[in-house]
């Protein structure tokens, strides 16, 4: 039976680091995902209203097969402009993709989403160095989940958003994690129950004091154009080839569209990236109709969107209030 990592976080998966920086005044921030050694990586983006960098690089069919960090910010449009930071701070450390002269240009795809106008000035104040101290901050073990990094000014269904993560060890040894940014235009919670849609995903009782509560939600806010986007890293331990990666991106999806209804709208730009640090070798099936791997990838894909799911519960659930945005904490109980 599956179990809960130890620190049921994205970290969870050996050779991965997380790190945030968060400006609770411009109600915006950053959250990086690094791997030194580089991870296989692919994405799917399944939002209409993306912002994203080096995303094509990230196709099956193209070149390069690993990426060193992933970057996901508020900002907006605005928001990229913390990936530069993270390109050059991991320049500085060498880590990259190996160029003439003992060069390296350090493969950094990125995501944003939209949080202009929640803090004290409209357009949040990012820049590359926001990026860089998010490097500075990264590390393993437990991870900061809520208010924090990219989801320091996130808003959810009408209630404040956050960020997330869980992770899950799998009866063949392999681990599979999520992180997020959850910024949606849907709603986490079921208006007819007052609790998350997905509630009963949780283990060991992970979901906390807040877990158990039912609350009265405010009036669903108006949709307006572009104005979300849910943002995902989803990792494991598993040795996959870029295509494969890819396929768990889209499962991963899963995840996010039965935690938030409604979900992927022409609103959002939700987008999630896979990275597999590749020290757990897949099992091959035998027989004339097995394809390869096939069963190995149906057992991480589903489990990662477990993962997903349970991640963004506990985005909501670890939000605190800010910028006039109230958390799920904060609302009157049933």
């Amino acid at each position: 039976m599956a179990t809960i990592g130890k620190n049921n976080a994205l970290t969870d998966v050996e050779g991965l680091y997380v790190g945030n920086y968060s400006d609770t005044e411009a109600a915006s921030g950053v959250t990086v995902v690094i791997c030194p050694e580089g991870a296989t990586a692919s994405v799917d983006v399944r939002g209409s209203a993306p912002g994203t960098r080096e995303t094509d690089l990230l196709a099956p069919m193209n070149l390069v097969e690993k990426a060193q960090a992933v970057v996901l910010s508020g900002g907006s449009v605005f928001g990229l402009a913390a990936s530069d930071g993270a390109v050059r701070w991991l320049a500085h450390k060498g880590w990259g993709f190996a160029l003439e002269n003992d060069f390296v240009a350090p493969i950094v795809p990125a995501a944003v989403l939209y949080d202009l106008g929640r803090g004290q000035h409209f357009i949040p104040p990012i820049e590359a160095n926001w990026g860089h101290l998010a490097c500075e901050a990264a590390k393993k073990g437990a991870v900061q989940t809520g208010s924090v990094g990219a989801g320091t000014g996130a808003f959810s269904g009408g209630i404040k958003g956050g960020l997330g993560t869980a992770s899950l060890v799998l009866d063949s040894g392999i681990t599979v994690a999520a992180l997020v940014a959850v910024n949606s235009n849907g709603s986490v919670i079921n208006p007819a129950t007052g609790r998350p849609w997905e509630i009963d995903l949780e283990i060991n009782g992970e979901f906390g004091h807040q877990g158990k509560r039912a609350v009265k939600l405010p009036p669903p806010p108006q949709s307006g154009p572009a104005k979300n986007t849910t943002l995902g890293v989803v990792a494991t331990d598993a040795a996959l080839t870029k295509a494969q990666a890819q396929k768990i991106a889209q499962m991963a999806h899963d995840g996010i569209g039965r935690a938030i209804r409604p979900a992927h709208t022409m609103f959002d730009g939700d987008t999630i990236f896979c990275l597999a640090t590749g020290s757990r070798n897949l099992s091959e099936e035998r027989g004339f109709f097995s394809a390869p791997h096939a069963a190995c990838i149906n057992e991480i894909g589903h489990a990662t969107a477990d993962c997903m799911s349970r991640a963004i519960i506990r985005a909501i659930l670890a939000a605190e209030s800010l910028a006039g945005m109230t958390a799920f904490c904060d609302l009157e109980d049933r």
